[in-house]
C-alpha cells in the first residue's frame, strides 16, 4: 500500500493524515486530547467499545488501546499506549469493528478475526470466556457444495453479538439474543449462520447497537416485484389481498408474519383492550382475539393508533358512511379529544405545511408525523404505524381503528368532516374488528373483505394499503398508477386520465445500470431486529423482533448510512439529513419530538447538511458541512454534571445538538463513538488538497439538496396539475423532468460516494468523477438536450394558465432556488436560470479538479489525469453553453418570423444555423420577381418561396462549390436525391460561410445528435462530409418512387449499396443498389390485394430490372425459378403451378424467351398424367416432341399449337404401334400403318380417337412366319427419329454457363477472362451467402476456399495434371456457387424432371442414354475451353513413370507390355473424366428405365437363378459342367479348414461371389468393369490355391466357373447392369481385357435365361 501511495502523497504531506483526537463523552466544553502513547501513524479507521478501542492504520495493521481484560499478560490489560495485535501482522486488514467488550477485523482476503469477551459466543468460539488473540472465524455456506469459505466485506459488533456482511451481500450472525435475526432458540450461536430472512436481498451495510441490529438493504428493482410468493411460507396467509369496492379497489400487502414477533407472557394476558399495535398475533384462524402488548411503562393501553397519515395530503378519504359525530364513543375508556378546536387547528396547520414544506426555515416536516400529535399531548406511548410508499407519489396511510386512508400529493386542506369520519368509526361495532380494512361500520358484506380483514389483523400496520376514491368536492388530478400493481382508481379518474395520454411521468428516475454498479444505491430500505423496548427498532412500538422487519416509513428517504448507539439508531440520508429513533433520555436523538419509536428528523443545523454520524452509548455525533467546507462536529446527548451541581445523581442531556469547537484541529474525516469517549480522525490541509476534496463533496451534497428541492417543490407539483398545456408540451416537460430526475439521482449517488471517499485513503485517482467521467458527461448532456428542446419550443411560456399561476405563486421560492438576486427579473428568466443550473455545476467540477491538480507534481500521472478531466468538464460546460445560445437564437427566429410555414417547421430538436433573409443567397436562373429564402437548420435546408416551401433533409444533401469556369460566380451546387440547384451568393466570403455551414451541418446530421467534443480536446471537424453515406429518405416527386422510402447507402445523391426501399402501396425491395437503381442481389415483394397475398422475388437485378438468376413466387401459388432479363422470364427456368392438391398442378422446365416458353422444354401435367418433352414456341407446343402418359402410351411426332398434328408414332403398353398422320391429341386421321404385337399389320386410312374405336379403311397383312425374327420390331429401331435430337435439348442451360464464363457463343472467348469470372462468381456468391440465414457448412467453405486457386499448368501434359483437373472438377461440381457446379445441378434437376414419375417409361431409355452422352460431350467442350492443354477426346497421355511391366496377362500368361489394352484413365475420354461426377447423380432415374426396359428378360433370368440356387455347391458345379479339377476340396472358414461335403451350400468361390455382388453398389461403367475384373482374379486365386500349380485358363474352362459365380451372386437386375455398361462404356475398352471379361458376363446372363430350356 505504501508503495502505491508513495507517489500520490508526496505533495500532500502524508504524515499529516489520520491524526487521532479523543474527547470524553458527557461534556460539550471539553477539549480533545491526543491519544496517549500513540505515534504518528496515519489511522484509517477506529472503533470504540465500552472501555477499549481499536485502530486500523493505512498499512493494514491493527492496534488496541484502553482496558483489555482478555489479554493474557497482566501488563497488557491496561496498556499505557496502543499495543500492536501481533496475530494480525502480515494479514492486510481493511476494516475493524468493536463491540462493547470484543473486537473484530476483516482482512483483504475477506477473512474475519475476532477477539475479546466471548461469554455470549460473540467471538464465534465455543465454551471460552475470553479470546485473548485475534482468532480467524470460519464462515462457510452449507448450501454450496463443496463448502466454500464466505468472503466478508464488513463487520459490526454489539454487546453480545456480531454481524458480518459477505461479498455476496448476505448477513452472517453469531453470539446471543434475538438481535441475531436467526431462527433458533439455542444460544450462544458460535458457528456463524446466515440470516435467511434477508436471503436474496442485496444488503449494503450492517450496524449493531447494544442489543439491536440494523441493515441497509437495496430496494428490489420493480420487475423483481412480480413473482412474489402468494402466501407467507410460515403462517400461509395470503401476502397480498385485493378488495373490490363500488368504484375503487383496495390492495393491501400489509401481511406481517407473527413469527417475527416475540411476546412475553405477562403481555399476553391483557386481551381486553382494543388498541392494536403492530405485533398483534392471530391466535386462531378467524383472528377474533387480539392481544395488546403493553408498553413497558404500563400506560393504559388505550391510545388511538392514528400514526403516519402522509401529511402532504389534502384528501384523507373517509369511511363510506358519515358517522355524523365528532366525538369518539368513550365506551372503552378511549379518551375523547380535548376539543374539536385543537383538531381543527392542527389539521389546518398540517395542510399549510403540506406543500410549502416549511420553506421559511428550510426544514422539511417529515411526511410521517402522526396526525394528532400536538392535539393529544398527553399520549406518550408510541403510536404504532409506519408507512410504506408504494410509489414516491402515492402514499399509503394510517390506520385509525380499522379505517385505512390513502391520499395523494396535492395542495389543499383536509376537510374537518373527513378528519372526523376518519377518527369516528366506532371501535366497538362487532362488524369492524380493530385493524380490519373494512371502510365503515356496516360490517363485512363480502368474503373478499373478510380475507382482507384477516390479513390486516396480523397487526403489522406498515401497510401499503391504498384506497383512492374520487371525491366530488375536489377534482384535483392525481397519480394514477402504482408500479407492479393494478391501477387502483375509479372509472372517473381513468376517464380523466384518458384525455391526455402522456400524463403519467414517474419522477423516480430510470436508474441506469452502469451508475448503480459504480456508485452507492439510493433506493434503500432499513430493516431492524432485536430488542426494542426503547423503540430503537423504529416500528412504532416497543416490542422485540426475532427477524428483520422493514422500517416502512424510511422507504424512499434515500438512506445511505446507518449507525446504532446503545439504545438508539441513526439513519443518514443522501439529502444530508439524519433520522433518529429510540431512547431519547438524554436528547441523543437531536430532537425533542414524541414519540421516539419511529424515525424523526434530527434538528442539527438549520443551514448545513450532515454528512457523517456516529452513535455512542447515550449520545450522538454529527459531522456537518460548514460555509468554509471545514466539517463542524455537533454533540447531542448525555451531559455529565459539573462539580457545583446540586443533583449529581441525575444525568441531564442536551436539548439541541451543540457545536464543538474543533476548527483548529483540521479537517475531520470520520468520527467514532464509544461509551465514555469518542474519537475523531483529522487530516491537516496540506497545499489545500484536503480542503479541495471537502469542497467537492460538500458542494455536491448541497447541489443534490437543491436539485431534490427543485424536483419535489416545482417539478412534481407542476406535473401533477391538470391541464398543463398541449400533449406535445407535456411530453417535452416530462422529458425534461425525467432527465432531470436521472441527473438528480446520479448527483445524489455521487454525493454519497464522496462522503465514503472522505472516510478512506483519499487517493485522487480513485475519484468517480475521474474514473467514470463519461457517466457524468452523458447525463449532463442528455439533460441539457431535453431542456434546450423545451426552450426552443417556447419553454415555460407554453404552459397553460394553471401551470403559469402555480409558477407565479411560487416566484419567491423559484427566485431563492435559482439564486437570482435581482427583484425585477422576469419569471421566464428565473425559470431558465433555474433549469440551466446544472451546467454551472460543470464549471465547479473543472475548478475543483484543477485545484486538486495543483497539489501534484506537474510530471505526475495524477496531475495529467486531473488536468485532462478538468478541461473535459470545462469544454463540456462551454459546449452546453453554446447549445443554450443556439436554442435561444432559434427561439428568437421563431418569434421573429411567426406564421403557418414557420410553425410547420418548428420542432424541439431543430436548431437554426443561418438564414438568408438578408438576400445574401439567391437561386440561379430565378425569375425577376421570385422570392427565395433559404434557412439552414441542423437537420434540413429549407427553401421557401411565396406560398410554398421545401425541406431538404441534410443527411441526403450534397453541397459542393462550383468552379469559376462553370460561369457561376460564387456558386454552390446543391444535390439532393430528386433535385439539383445552384445557389449564388453575393460575395466570395458569403459563399465560403454558407458552404462551411452546410458542410458542418451535414456532417453533424450524419454523426447523429450533436456529439460531445471528444473528451479533453476541441472537436476536430472534417473538411467535408463523406460523399458515400447511410441515410433514410422519402421520395416526393420521382414518378417511379413517389412516396417511397429508402433506407440505406447513398453516393452523391443516388441510392448506392445495400438498402431497403418501401413504396406506399406496400411494395418493398431490399438489396443492392447502383446509381439509384436496383442492381445486384435483392429481394422484392409486391402485395396482391385481390388474393391477399404477395408476389415475392429473390434474385439478381440489373439497372432496376430483374436480370439473372432468381426465384419468383406468385401470389397465385405459382413459383418460377430461373433466369430473368428485363423483368421477364428469359433463359432456362422451372415453373411450378399449384400444389398437388390444387385444381391444375403442373410443372414446366425448359427455355423461356421474353416471358414465354420457347425452345426445348418438358411439361408435366400432373392432373392428366401426361408428360410432354419437346419444342415450344410462344407458350405452346410447336415442333417435334414426345408425350408419355401414366398408362404407358408413348407418342413421338409433330405438334402444332399444343396439338398432335402431322406425322407421328404411337405405341401402347402392349407394343401395338401406329405410324401415320394425326389431327389432334391422340386422334388418328389419315394415312398410316397399325402393327399388332404379333407382327400383323394394317395399312390404310384411319380416323378416330385412340382407345375409343377407330374407323379403318385399309388392308390387313399377316407377315409370313418364316421371315426372320429380327425384322419384327423394326419400328422400335426407328424410335427417336421424330423426337428432339439430344444435342438440341437444354441449350439454354449450357448457353447460360458459357455466358457466365464470359463467352457469347460456346467456345468463343478468352480463357483468362473466364477464370476471372469464375473467381468473381465464387466471391460474390460467398458474400451473398454470408448474409443469408443458412450458414455454409464447414466442408462447403473448405471446398470454396480450395476452388479459389486456379489450376496452373506449365510444360507437357501428364497423368498428374489430368488427375488435378479431375479433382478440380469433382470439387467444382460439388458446389452450386461455381458455374460448373450450377450447370451440374441444373442438368441433374432437368434430367430428373424428365425421367422420373410419368417419364419413367421404358420407351424413353434410348433417349435418356443419348441425353447423357450429349451432356458429356457438351461439358467436355466447356472443360477443354477452361483447360486448353487437355487433349481431345480419345487421345492418349504418355505415362510419366512406366508402370511395373511384369504382370501376367489374365488369359495369355505372357508378360504383357500393355500395348493391347491401355488402362482406363490414360486415354482422355469425356466419359472417363465426367461420368464419375455426373452419373452418380443421374443414376436412379436412368437405372429405373433400364429395369423397366429389361423387365421381361430379367423375370425369366431371375426365375432360373432361384431354381438353380436350390442345389448344393457340388451338384451345381456338376450341372454347369465345371471340370473336376477346379472343384474346391477344402474350404477355409474363419481360419478352420473344412471339407466340401455334398451338402455344402454357398461356400465354394465365396470370395468371388462376394466380389461380384459389389457391381450393384457402383455407378460408372468403368467401376463396374473393375468389379468384373476383380471377380475373375478372385476365381483364379481360389483355383490356384487348390491346384497348387501354375495353369492357364481357356475360355471353355473359365466360362462354367464364372457362370457358377454369377448364379450364386444372385444379382436381381443383372440385365440392367449389363445393358448400362454396354451403352455407356468407353469404346476403346471393348477389345481389351475388360471388354472380354464383360462379354463373358453378358454371355452368362443370356446363358442363364436359356438354362430354362435344359
Amino acid at each position: 500500500m505504501d508503495s502505491k501511495k508513495g507517489r500520490s502523497t508526496e505533495a500532500e504531506g502524508s504524515k499529516e493524515r489520520g491524526l487521532v483526537h479523543v474527547w470524553q463523552a458527557g461534556s460539550c466544553s471539553g477539549t480533545p486530547e491526543r491519544l496517549s502513547g500513540w505515534g504518528g501513524k496515519t489511522v484509517l479507521q477506529a472503533a470504540l467499545g465500552a472501555k477499549h478501542g481499536v485502530l486500523l492504520t493505512e498499512d493494514g495493521v491493527v492496534y488496541s488501546f484502553g482496558t483489555l481484560p482478555w489479554r493474557s499478560e497482566p501488563a497488557e490489560i491496561c496498556p499505557s499506549s496502543p499495543i500492536l495485535e501481533n496475530a494480525l501482522v502480515g494479514q492486510y486488514v481493511v476494516t475493524v469493528a468493536a463491540g462493547s467488550f470484543h473486537s473484530g477485523a476483516v482482512t483483504e482476503s475477506g477473512i474475519v478475526y475476532m477477539w475479546g469477551e466471548n461469554s455470549a459466543g460473540q467471538c464465534a468460539v465455543a465454551n471460552q470466556q475470553y479470546v485473548p488473540e485475534p482468532n480467524p472465524v470460519s464462515i462457510s455456506d452449507s448450501e454450496t457444495s463443496p463448502l466454500l469459505a464466505v468472503r466478508i466485506l464488513q463487520l459490526a459488533c454489539g454487546e453480545e453479538h456480531t454481524l458480518a456482511l459477505s461479498i455476496s451481500r448476505e448477513i452472517w450472525a453469531w453470539g446471543t439474543g434475538c438481535q441475531l435475526g436467526l431462527i433458533t432458540t439455542t444460544f450462544p450461536v458460535t458457528k456463524p449462520q446466515k440470516i435467511e430472512h434477508l436471503a436474496g436481498r442485496v444488503v449494503l451495510q450492517v450496524a449493531c447497537g447494544a442489543f439491536h441490529s440494523l441493515a441497509l438493504v437495496q430496494c428490489l428493482p420493480s420487475q423483481d416485484l412480480k413473482p412474489v410468493p402468494e402466501r407467507c411460507n410460515q403462517c400461509s396467509q395470503l401476502l397480498i389481498t385485493m378488495t373490490d369496492k363500488e368504484d375503487h379497489v383496495i390492495i393491501s400487502d400489509s401481511h406481517c408474519c407473527p413469527l417475527g414477533v416475540t411476546l412475553s407472557e405477562s403481555q399476553a394476558e391483557n386481551q381486553a383492550s382494543i388498541a392494536i399495535s403492530p405485533s398483534t398475533e392471530t391466535l386462531h384462524s378467524q383472528g377474533e382475539v387480539f392481544e395488546n402488548t403493553l408498553a413497558e411503562n404500563d400506560l393504559p393501553a388505550t391510545e388511538l393508533n392514528v400514526g403516519n397519515g402522509q401529511t402532504t395530503s389534502s384528501d384523507a378519504i373517509s369511511s363510506q358512511q358519515d358517522m355524523g359525530t365528532t366525538e369518539m364513543p368513550s365506551a372503552r375508556n378511549t379518551p375523547s379529544y380535548p376539543d374539536t378546536q385543537a383538531v381543527n387547528e392542527y389539521v389546518q396547520k398540517l395542510s399549510d405545511l403540506s406543500v410549502r414544506k416549511n420553506s421559511e426555515n428550510g426544514e422539511k416536516p417529515v411526511p410521517s408525523q402522526p396526525l394528532i400529535e400536538e392535539a393529544i399531548p398527553n399520549l406518550h406511548s408510541p403510536p404504532t404505524t409506519s408507512t410504506s410508499a408504494l410509489n414516491s407519489l402515492v402514499v399509503s396511510c394510517a390506520s385509525a381503528v380499522g379505517v385505512r386512508v390513502a391520499a395523494t400529493y396535492e395542495a389543499g386542506a383536509l376537510s374537518l368532516k373527513k378528519v372526523m369520519n376518519f377518527y369516528s368509526t366506532a371501535p366497538c361495532e362487532p362488524g369492524t374488528q380493530a385493524g380490519s380494512s373494512s371502510t365503515g361500520p356496516e360490517g363485512l358484506k363480502d368474503s373478499r373483505e373478510e380475507q382482507v380483514k384477516q390479513e390486516s389483523m396480523q397487526g403489522k400496520k406498515s401497510s401499503s394499503l391504498v384506497d383512492i376514491r374520487e371525491e366530488e368536492s375536489e377534482g384535483g388530478s392525481r397519480r394514477l398508477s402504482l408500479p407492479g400493481l393494478l391501477s387502483q382508481v375509479s372509472p372517473r379518474l381513468l376517464r380523466k386520465a384518458a384525455r391526455v395520454k402522456t400524463r403519467t411521468v414517474v419522477l423516480t428516475p430510470t436508474y441506469s445500470g452502469e451508475a448503480d454498479a459504480l456508485l452507492p444505491s439510493l433506493r434503500t430500505e432499513v430493516w431492524t431486529w432485536g430488542k426494542g423496548k426503547d423503540g430503537q427498532l423504529g416500528h412504532g412500538d416497543v416490542l422485540p423482533r426475532l427477524q428483520p422487519l422493514c422500517v416502512k416509513c424510511l422507504d424512499g428517504k434515500e438512506v445511505i448510512h446507518l449507525e446504532a448507539g446503545g439504545v438508539h439508531s441513526l439513519a443518514l440520508t443522501a439529502k444530508s439529513q439524519v433520522y433518529s429513533w429510540g431512547s431519547n433520555t438524554f436528547g441523543q436523538l437531536g430532537h425533542s419530538d414524541f414519540p421516539t419509536t419511529i424515525p424523526r428528523l434530527a434538528k442539527v443545523d438549520n443551514e448545513n447538511g450532515v454528512w457523517s454520524v456516529a452513535a455512542g452509548q447515550d449520545y450522538s455525533l454529527f459531522l456537518v458541512d460548514t460555509e468554509d467546507f471545514q466539517p463542524g462536529l455537533y454533540y447531542s446527548g448525555r451531559q455529565d454534571p459539573t462539580e457545583g451541581d446540586s443533583l449529581p445523581e441525575n444525568h441531564s442531556g442536551t436539548k439541541t445538538p451543540v457545536l464543538l469547537s474543533c476548527s483548529k484541529l483540521g479537517y475531520i474525516s470520520r468520527v467514532t463513538a464509544g461509551k465514555d469517549r469518542y474519537l475523531a480522525l483529522v487530516d491537516k490541509n496540506i497545499m489545500g488538497y484536503i480542503a479541495s476534496l471537502h469542497e467537492l463533496a460538500a458542494t455536491e451534497r448541497r447541489f443534490y439538496s437543491k436539485l431534490s428541492d427543485i424536483k419535489s417543490q416545482i417539478l412534481r407539483p407542476l406535473l401533477s396539475l391538470e391541464n398543463l398545456g398541449t400533449a406535445s408540451t407535456i411530453q417535452l416537460l416530462q422529458e425534461v423532468a425525467s432527465r432531470f430526475s436521472k441527473l438528480c439521482y446520479l448527483i445524489g449517488q455521487h454525493g454519497a460516494s464522496l462522503s465514503s471517499f472522505l472516510h478512506g485513503i483519499k487517493e485522487a485517482r480513485s475519484l468517480v468523477i475521474l474514473k467514470h467521467a463519461s457517466l457524468f458527461l452523458d447525463s449532463y448532456t442528455e439533460y441539457c438536450t431535453s431542456i434546450t428542446n423545451f426552450l426552443v419550443m417556447g419553454g415555460f411560456q407554453l404552459l397553460a394558465k394553471p401551470a403559469i399561476d402555480f409558477l407565479n405563486k411560487n416566484q419567491e421560492l423559484l427566485q431563492g432556488l435559482s439564486e437570482v438576486t435581482d427583484e425585477n427579473t422576469q419569471l421566464v428568466e428565473i425559470l431558465n436560470t433555474l433549469f440551466f443550473l446544472p451546467t454551472r455545476r460543470l464549471h465547479n467540477y473543472a475548478k475543483v479538479l484543477l485545484k486538486l491538480a495543483t497539489c501534484f507534481e506537474v510530471t505526475s500521472p495524477e496531475y495529467q489525469k486531473l488536468q485532462d478531466s478538468s478541461s473535459c468538464y470545462e469544454s463540456l460546460a462551454l459546449h452546453l453553453g453554446r447549445k443554450r445560445k443556439e436554442a435561444e437564437y432559434t427561439l428568437g427566429f421563431w418569434k421573429t418570423f411567426p406564421g403557418k410555414m414557420t410553425d410547420s417547421l418548428r420542432k424541439p430538436e431543430r436548431r437554426l444555423l443561418c438564414e438568408s433573409s438578408n438576400r445574401a443567397l439567391s437561386l440561379q436562373h430565378a425569375g425577376r420577381f421570385s422570392v427565395n429564402w433559404f434557412i439552414l437548420f441542423n437537420d434540413a435546408l429549407v427553401h421557401a418561396q411565396f406560398s410554398t416551401h421545401h425541406v431538404f433533409p441534410l443527411a441526403t444533401l450534397w453541397a459542393e462549390p462550383l468552379s469559376e469556369e462553370a460561369g457561376a460566380v460564387n456558386g454552390l451546387k446543391i444535390t439532393t436525391p430528386e433535385e439539383q440547384f445552384t445557389l449564388i451568393s453575393s460575395t466570395p466570403q458569403e459563399k465560403t460561410k454558407w458552404l462551411r455551414a452546410i458542410c458542418q451541418a451535414v456532417d453533424q446530421a450524419l454523426r447523429g445528435t450533436s456529439e460531445l467534443p471528444p473528451y479533453g480536446s476541441g472537436s476536430v471537424q472534417r473538411q467535408e462530409p463523406p460523399i458515400s453515406r447511410s441515410a433514410k429518405y422519402t421520395f416526393y416527386k420521382d414518378p417511379r418512387l413517389k412516396d417511397a422510402t429508402y433506407d440505406g447507402r447513398w453516393f452523391s445523391g443516388k441510392p448506392h449499396g445495400r438498402g431497403v426501399l418501401k413504396w406506399s402501396d406496400g411494395k418493398m425491395y431490399s438489396g443492392m443498389f447502383r446509381n439509384g437503381l436496383e442492381d445486384g442481389y435483392g429481394e422484392y415483394r409486391i402485395p396482391n390485394k385481390a388474393l391477399n397475398k404477395e408476389d415475392h422475388y429473390v434474385g439478381h437485378w440489373k439497372e432496376g430490372k430483374m436480370c439473372g438468376q432468381g426465384v419468383y413466387s406468385y401470389a397465385s401459388g405459382e413459383v418460377f425459378e430461373g433466369c430473368f432479363q428485363d423483368n421477364m422470364r428469359h433463359g432456362h427456368g422451372l415453373l411450378r403451378s399449384g400444389k398437388l392438391t390444387s385444381s391444375s398442378p403442373s410443372m414446366f422446365i425448359g427455355q423461356w424467351v421474353m416471358d414465354k416458353k420457347a425452345g426445348y422444354g418438358v411439361f408435366d401435367d400432373i392432373t392428366r398424367g401426361e408428360k410432354y418433352m419437346g419444342m415450344w414456341q410462344d407458350d405452346v407446343c410447336q415442333g417435334n416432341g414426345v408425350v408419355v402418359t401414366q398408362f404407358g402410351l408413348y407418342y413421338e411426332g409433330n405438334f402444332h399449337l399444343n396439338k398432335m398434328t402431322g406425322n407421328g408414332v404411337l405405341l401402347s403398353e402392349d407394343d401395338t404401334i401406329y405410324e401415320g398422320e394425326f389431327s389432334d391429341d391422340w386422334t388418328l386421321s389419315g394415312k398410316g400403318i397399325l402393327t399388332m404385337p404379333n407382327g400383323d399389320y394394317i395399312e390404310g386410312y384411319f380416323s378416330g380417337e385412340w382407345g375409343s374405336g377407330i374407323k379403318i379403311t385399309g388392308t390387313y397383312f399377316k407377315p409370313s412366319l418364316y421371315e426372320s425374327d429380327k425384322d419384327r420390331p423394326k419400328v422400335f429401331r426407328k424410335l427417336g427419329n421424330l423426337a428432339v435430337p439430344a444435342d438440341e435439348k437444354w441449350k439454354a442451360v449450357f448457353d447460360e454457363c458459357w455466358r457466365q464464363l464470359g463467352c457469347e457463343n460456346p467456345g468463343q472467348g478468352e480463357v483468362g477472362k473466364a477464370w476471372e469470372n469464375i473467381a468473381v462468381a465464387l466471391t460474390a456468391n460467398r458474400r451473398q451467402h454470408r448474409d443469408s440465414p443458412e450458414i455454409l457448412s464447414r466442408s462447403h467453405t473448405q471446398t470454396l476456399e480450395s476452388l479459389e486457386f486456379i489450376p496452373q499448368h506449365v510444360g507437357a501434359f501428364s497423368v498428374e495434371k489430368y488427375d488435378d483437373i479431375k479433382r478440380y472438377l469433382i470439387k467444382a461440381c460439388d458446389t452450386p456457387l461455381h458455374p460448373l457446379g450450377r450447370l451440374m445441378e441444373t442438368l441433374v434437376a432437368v434430367y430428373r424432371m424428365t425421367y422420373v414419375g410419368v417419364g419413367a417409361n421404358r420407351r424413353l431409355l434410348q433417349e435418356a442414354v443419348k441425353e447423357i452422352k450429349s451432356y458429356l460431350k457438351r461439358i467436355f467442350q466447356l472443360v477443354r475451353f477452361l483447360f486448353p492443354e487437355l487433349p481431345e477426346e480419345g487421345s492418349t497421355i504418355p505415362l510419366s513413370a512406366p508402370l511395373p511391366t511384369e504382370r501376367k496377362s489374365f488369359c495369355t500368361g505372357k508378360s504383357d507390355s500393355r500395348s493391347e489394352s491401355p488402362e482406363p484413365g490414360y486415354v482422355v475420354t469425356s466419359s472417363g473424366l465426367l461420368l464419375p461426377v455426373l452419373l452418380p447423380r443421374l443414376y436412379p432415374p436412368l437405372f429405373m428405365l433400364y429395369a423397366l426396359d429389361n423387365d421381361r428378360e430379367e423375370d425369366i433370368y431371375w426365375e432360373c437363378v432361384l431354381r438353380l440356387n436350390k442345389q448344393p455347391d457340388i451338384a451345381l458345379l456338376g450341372f454347369l459342367g465345371v471340370q473336376r479339377k477346379f472343384w474346391p476340396v477344402t474350404l477355409s472358414v474363419l481360419g478352420d479348414t473344412k471339407k466340401v461335403l455334398p451338402t455344402t451350400k454357398d461356400a465354394c468361390f465365396a470370395s468371388a461371389v462376394e466380389c461380384l455382388q459389389q457391381i450393384s453398389t457402383t455407378f460408372t461403367p468403368s467401376d463396374k468393369l473393375k468389379v468384373i475384373q476383380q471377380t475373375f482374379e478372385e476365381i483364379s486365386q481360389s483355383v490356384l490355391a487348390s491346384l497348387q500349380e501354375d495353369f492357364l485358363w481357356s475360355m471353355d474352362d473359365l466360362f462354367p466357373v464364372f457362370l457358377y459365380v454369377v448364379l450364386r451372386a444372385r444379382i436381381r437386375n443383372l440385365g440392367s447392369e449389363v445393358h448400362l455398361i454396354e451403352d455407356l462404356m468407353d469404346p476403346y475398352l471393348q477389345h481389351g481385357e475388360q471388354g472380354i471379361m464383360f462379354t463373358t458376363l453378358k454371355a452368362c446372363y443370356y446363358q442363364i435365361q436359356r438354362e430354362k430350356l435344359n
